[in-house]
Formats: C-alpha cells, structure tokens, sequence
C-alpha cells in the first residue's frame, strides 16, 4: 500500500517577511560588530552587484534571482555600510585639529579677531605711612686747650712745649623718627664725656738777669749803688746796730738807686737799713 508523500515545506514559510528581513538586519548587525572589516568588505561587494543588477534587464547579466531579491540585498549592503562606517567612527580616537599658520594668517586672525576688554584699573589704596623710633649713639671729637705757663727760672722770651695736647672724646646719644625709612626727627637724649682732653702746655721763661753794678767812686768812699746817704765801699756792709758782721756797718738810712750789693734792704721797700 503507497503512503501518499508528505510535501515539505520551509520552516520559514509560515513567517511574515517583514519579520523575517528584520531578523536578517539585525543578524547582519550583529555579525557586522563581530567581523567588521570582512563584512564591509563583503557589502561593499554586495552594494556593487545589487547596483550593477538593478541596472541592467537581462537576467544573466545580475547575479540575482529577481530585480527584488537585488533591491532587498542592495539595501542590506548598504545600511550595513552605513552602520560599520558608524561604529568605526566612534571607535576611533578623535583627531586634535593643527593649525598652521605663518606670519600673514596671524596677522589676520589677529587683526580678525575681537580684542580683549581692557579692565578698568581698581582704584589703588593709598599706602599707610610706617614710622618707627630708633636711638643712636655719635661718637665726636672734643678739642684740646692751649695754655701757657711762665717759667721765671728760663731766660726772658725763651719757649717750649713742655706737654703734647690730645683731644677728648664725647657720646652724644639721639632719639630718632623715621616715616618711610625718611629721617623726619632727631632729639638729643643724653650727652657723655668718655675720653677728658689733655691740654698743650707751652713754658714762657721770665727771669731777667739784674744790672752790673756801678763802679765803685773811689774819691767819695760810698757806694753809688745808694743815695742819701754814704753807704762805706766794703768787702761787705751791714747795718750798724744788726746782726751783721761786717767787716764795715752803715749807720742811717740810704735810698737803693741801683743793685742793693749788700742786701741792706731787706723788706724790699727801697729804703736801705730802716728798722
């Protein structure tokens, strides 16, 4: 007994194809992520015959059964073109932009592009004076003295320095103001004398030598050196009534007109032998 023969048919035969071209596309997608360059290159490939079979009638000349079966596949290639173009996009790293420019195009692009607003100054604040107040020490010179002194034991108009002068020392100490390190004012604090100056002594001699005696008046016998009275020419002369002791004594008194020889007056007041 024949058994009538099942006739087989497409699993897919039952699917809409609408459903069926959207499970291709996205098969194609996703095999396009998987094996990007082949799949390009086979679109790409695709894309030209689909191109080359819709435009030619004959249908040896297309590799296709149909002009639909080209279209549907000519679309495919191409969206899936389009998708690899976009992945590979934004898989690569981006591109910094050089610019190159020589000595006219930056003189252009200065002059094209807008100047930078000038900011206004700020009004600057008006510095506060600094003062400060510091004492200081000054050191100065302090000068010696000249002085002279008579010697009577030095013959008249003879001198000498007979002590070197040298000057003194003196500290002199300030209080001093300072606005902006400008000296403005000095006041004297205290004044110290450190080293005493040692004056110049210049010696001046005074003596005068006496007169030579007058010679001896041999017809009168008294002394010319005295008057008013005769004073004896004597190895030496005293008065009478003293402690003299002669060898010759004057009795009176006389007035010394030269040298007193014979020391007869001896308060000094010019009168010879007056008690």
């Amino acid at each position: 007994m024949d058994h009538p023969r099942r006739e087989r048919r497409p699993v897919f035969g039952r699917t809409p194809r609408p459903v069926l071209w959207m499970i291709a596309t996205v098969g194609a997608i996703v095999a396009l992520v998987a094996l990007r360059p082949i799949f390009l290159l086979a679109a790409v490939a695709v894309l030209i015959l689909g191109i080359l079979a819709l435009a030619k009638a004959t249908p040896r000349a297309r590799p296709f059964r149909s002009r639909k079966t080209a279209a549907v596949a000519t679309t495919l290639a191409a969206a899936a073109l389009i998708v690899g173009g976009s992945v590979s996009a934004a898989d690569r790293p981006p591109v910094e932009a050089t610019v190159v420019s020589n000595a006219d195009d930056g003189a252009a692009d200065d002059a094209a592009a807008p100047s930078p607003e000038t900011p206004s100054p700020s009004p600057e604040a008006t510095p506060t004076p600094v003062t400060i107040t510091r004492e200081e020490i000054v050191t100065e010179e302090i000068a010696f003295d000249r002085v002279t002194v008579e010697d009577g034991t030095r013959p008249h108009g003879e001198s000498s320095v007979t002590a070197v002068g040298r000057p003194g020392e003196r500290s002199l100490t300030y209080r001093i103001t300072e606005v902006d390190g400008q000296e403005v004012g000095r006041e004297l604090l205290s004044e110290a004398v450190t080293v005493e100056p040692q004056p110049e002594v210049t010696t001046v001699g005074t003596y005068v030598a006496p007169p030579e005696p007058a010679p001896v008046e041999a017809a009168t016998g008294c002394d010319p050196n005295y008057a008013d009275g005769c004073v004896p020419i004597a190895a030496d002369v005293d008065c009478a009534g003293g402690s003299g002791d002669g060898p010759a004594y004057f009795e009176g008194t006389a007035t010394v007109v030269g040298a007193d020889i014979y020391d007869l007056d001896r308060d000094g007041d010019g009168i010879a032998c007056q008690n």
